[in-house]
């Protein structure tokens, strides 16, 4: 059973990573781009689990933390 891709940022800090990362700094477009390619993959992950079973880590989750 695939997980839900949840963003959970206010769990550990007051102060969210987009406002502790400088707008102008490099890895900012290139954070666009891969949630935009995650996003067009979403329905590819769907298809590939269970509908069964117990809820796994979102594949998105673990592309994002390479």
């Amino acid at each position: 059973m695939r997980g839900d891709d949840q963003n959970q940022q206010a769990m550990f800090s007051y102060v969210s990573p987009e406002q502790r990362v400088p707008k102008d700094h490099p890895l900012r477009p290139v954070r666009i781009m891969v949630d935009n390619a995650l996003v067009n993959l979403a329905p590819l992950f769907k298809e590939m689990y269970s509908h069964t079973g117990r809820p796994s880590i979102p594949p998105e989750q673990l592309l994002r933390a390479l």
